[in-house]
């Protein structure tokens, strides 16, 4: 008796949380479905570089070159580019999707640079954020669009390879420095 009245409560308390884990499930799913654009559109494109403010900010300055700047402030880490017309490469890149052509599209770049520490080391973090707008028709006006990250992260990976190679001719002249006071 007292074990078939234990089953009872087991079997009933056994489909109450089964019935609790399928509907927080759903529910979890659902949330984050509303969620995920929010989520997606504050992760910003940065990277952590070992290096120094200076040389940070140089290499940043050596790729934001071939841009039209409207601000650059080294003091405040700060690089704007004027709104830059891409009506062209946005049509082309969506050649051969479903969407419409675009009447035009133009963005503007935000870099910013800010020094750091890691432990006792010098760190620097450079954000690249794009803001990408597009006008379908003069009716709808200019809609700001979610960039694709791929010109974000291709300035990253410049910005890397600057510093790369810098590293690696600064290790060469003192390579060579010391060849030099040892031949002295």
């Amino acid at each position: 008796m007292i074990l078939r009245r234990f089953d009872q409560l087991f079997t009933r308390f056994r489909t109450y949380l089964i019935l609790i884990c399928l509907g927080a499930s759903i529910w979890g799913c659902s949330s984050y479905k509303q969620f995920q654009y929010i989520a997606e559109e504050f992760e910003i494109p940065s990277q952590v570089f070992r290096n120094d403010y200076s040389q940070t900010w140089q290499a940043v300055l050596q790729i934001m070159q071939k841009y039209d700047l409207a601000l650059h402030n080294q003091e405040a880490g700060i690089i704007k580019t004027r709104w830059i017309d891409n009506t062209l490469e946005l049509n082309f890149a969506d050649s051969f999707g479903s969407r419409d052509a675009v009447k035009a599209a133009r963005f503007k770049l935000i870099l910013n640079v800010v020094k750091g520490f890691r432990g006792t080391r010098e760190v620097t973090k450079v954000t690249v954020f794009k803001r990408q707008m597009v006008e379908n028709d003069f009716l709808q006006g200019w809609k700001v669009v979610r960039s694709d990250g791929i010109l974000e992260k291709t300035i990253l990976y410049r910005i890397e390879r600057i510093l790369a190679v810098d590293r690696r001719l600064k290790k060469i002249e003192e390579k060579k420095a010391k060849e030099q006071e040892a031949n002295f």
